[in-house]
């Protein structure tokens, strides 16, 4: 599960938040129809090899704590974890080539894709918890 879902989840639940370690930790998040346009451009286009398709903005865990609190909940709590070992600092795709060779980058920043994931994740908890019998 990624951060955003593993964030998201329990929110939609009414659970805590939690940020691991200092939360100034940072990721960048993309929104799916961003990249199937990523991958249709390269799937179209002559240029062949890696190509990174993610989304270059950069948040802290706390920045998106906080805009997860403005669109899902404003009274939402954070609650601090000790965080792993392993778990990188920065996470920042460099998608020049992406958008030299295929004229592609992505175009729904995360204020305006969280609400759309919000929306469909409620859905998709709402029928799980009726298949459930509550």
């Amino acid at each position: 599960m990624d951060v955003l879902s593993a964030t998201l989840l329990p929110r939609i639940r009414k659970q805590s938040m939690t940020v691991y370690g200092d939360g100034k930790q940072t990721r960048s998040f993309q929104y799916v129809s961003d990249l199937v346009d990523g991958l249709v451009a390269l799937m179209e286009g002559e240029h062949i090899g890696p190509f990174n398709l993610g989304n270059p903005g950069e948040f802290t865990m706390l920045e998106l704590a906080g805009v997860m609190k403005e669109v899902i909940d404003p009274s939402a709590n954070i609650e601090f974890r000790a965080n792993t070992a392993d778990d990188p600092h920065k996470r920042k795709p460099d998608i020049s080539k992406a958008k030299e060779l295929l004229n592609w980058e992505p175009k729904v920043s995360l204020r305006e894709g969280l609400p759309l994931m919000v929306n469909d994740f409620r859905n998709r908890i709402l029928n799980e918890d009726e298949g459930k019998g509550n």
